[in-house]
Order: structure tokens, then sequence, then C-alpha cells
């Protein structure tokens, strides 16, 4: 493949694979009422890391040891830490507040990435839509709320959350330098984030309900996230991250709050307001902005 058309692919798989987790949230909601947050989280891992043994059977032999640190510390970041911190965000603070932050994630990639990578600064396109972007995102999360409410300890768990996923991204593109096949780079992550899991189970007396297990619905929603958002959804954003750099993936990280409005009208039946309008186009405006540094330096 040509780097022109790695360039497009790289797009297309971002914006395709935010589509898909935007769509997490309504599995999520419906497993939270019989399972932990860990719970969920390990489920979807295992699955993932089944997937993609399946797929890819092949073992990844390092040619350094100590890039193994870096497996670890990725999937510590990003599959932990990451996932932990925000649902735990969730259950003490309002979702409008942590949408909000989440939507940060772009910044505090560019940030992290910037620091560790001097090749891929961001110039002031990428700031200019950040801010249009951020906009719509708060129109679209303060849609039908009076007033905007802080708990700082919600709040900053979903905050420590951003800066998990910046470092994750940071790590992630660290991986693609050293040219491993995408699918193997992704189990390895997925089998650390295993690792890491099993003592949070164990001190939270984690069990799971087989009979629940195996209701179509809970089922369902189990293998979305497992094979879909988790399997498929981190191996086609490692790939994009590798393609087109993790600062330029991140910014389609906008799209997400728009599938959550959609969904929200044809899923859970909610009226789309004004303002959730306007915040949609506003992301959209934002996203193509934040790109036009990215359209002129390639």
């Amino acid at each position: 493949m040509t780097e022109e058309r790695k360039q497009i692919a790289g797009h297309v798989l971002a914006c395709g694979t935010q589509i898909m987790w935007g769509a997490t949230f309504v599995s999520s909601k419906v497993l939270l009422e019989y399972f932990l947050p860990s719970e969920v989280l390990f489920t979807r891992v295992v699955l993932a890391f089944l997937a993609l043994l399946i797929v890819y059977p092949h073992h990844l032999k390092l040619e350094n040891p100590k890039q193994e640190v870096v497996f670890a510390g990725a999937s510590l970041f990003g599959i932990v830490l990451y996932f932990m911190l925000e649902n735990t965000a969730l259950t003490l603070t309002y979702a409008s507040n942590v949408g909000i932050i989440v939507a940060c994630a772009p910044f505090f990639v560019a940030v992290m990435v910037g620091f560790f990578f001097k090749n891929e600064k961001s110039g002031l396109f990428f700031y200019i839509g950040f801010v249009i972007a951020m906009a719509g995102v708060i129109m679209i999360s303060m849609s039908g709320q009076k007033s905007f409410n802080l708990n700082p300890l919600g709040d900053g768990l979903a905050f420590l959350a951003m800066i998990s996923w910046g470092a994750y991204s940071a790590l992630v593109k660290k991986i693609g330098e050293w040219d491993y096949p995408t699918v193997a780079v992704t189990r390895r992550i997925y089998f650390y984030g295993i690792v890491f899991l099993i003592p949070v189970l164990i001190f939270q007396k984690s069990s799971w309900d087989l009979s629940i297990m195996l209701k179509p619905q809970i089922a369902v929603n189990f293998l979305f996230l497992g094979l879909g958002a988790s399997a498929m959804g981190f191996l086609l954003w490692n790939l994009a991250t590798k393609w087109i750099g993790a600062v330029k993936t991140s910014v389609y990280i906008y799209v997400s709050p728009v599938v959550t409005v959609v969904l929200s009208v044809f899923v859970l039946h909610e009226k789309m307001t004004v303002a959730s309008i306007i915040g949609s186009v506003l992301i959209f405006v934002g996203l193509i902005v934040s790109q036009k540094k990215t359209k002129e330096n390639a």
C-alpha cells in the first residue's frame, strides 16, 4: 500500500472506530446493571484477546526484551486505568461532565505526544479546531440542563483518564515505530490487561452469574464490546495511529458525542434538541479545521 493510501485509510479507520466506540455507551449501560465495571472490562478484554489469538496465533518475538515494558505500559494506561478511571468517574459525577472532559482527549494526546516526539507537533489549526469542537461538545453535553455542576473527585478522575489515554497514545506510537504486526501488538496489550485486572477482580471478590451471561441481550452486548469495540476497535485504532500518527487519529474522538446523540434518538427514543444539532455541526467544523494542518503537511 502506498503512503498516500495509508494516509486516507488511516483517517477512514479512525473515524469508523469512533463511530463504533460511540455505540458502546448503550451496551455498557445495559451490562452495568448486572455487573461491576471491572467485570465488564475483564470480560471484554478476554474476548478481545481470544479473538485476536484466533486471527493471529503466531508468537510475537520482540527484538529487545526491554520493549516488553512499553507493551505493559500501553495496557496499563490505555486498557486498565483509562476505563477504570472513566467508569468510576461516571459513578461520582454527571455524565455530561465526563463527556466534556473525555472530548478533551485530543488536547492531552497532542501535549503528551508532542513532548516525546518532536516530529509530531500540533500547529495552530489543531488548537483552533479543538476550541470549535469543544464548544460543540459542551452544547451537546449541556443540552437540557440548566446549570453546570462540578464534582471535584469525579471530574478529577475523568481528567486522570484523559491523561492515561494521552500516555497510551504516545506508547502506541512508539510501538508502531518497531513495525510489528498490528494484530500481534494489540493482542499483547490485551494480554497485559488481563494480568493487571486479575488482582482487581480478586480484591473486589468478583463473580459472574452464568445464567445472566447466557441471556441473549447480555451475550450480544458482551460480544459487541469484546469482539467489535475491543478486538476490532483497538486493532483499527492502533493501525490508524501507526499510519497517520497519534495526534491526527485522536482528533476523531470528536465524532463520538455526535454518534451518542444519534443513537439516543433511535435507540433510547430521546428528542434531538436545537443545541444538539448546532453542537454536532460545530464538532464537524472543528474536526475539519483540526485536519487542515494535516492536509497542508501531508
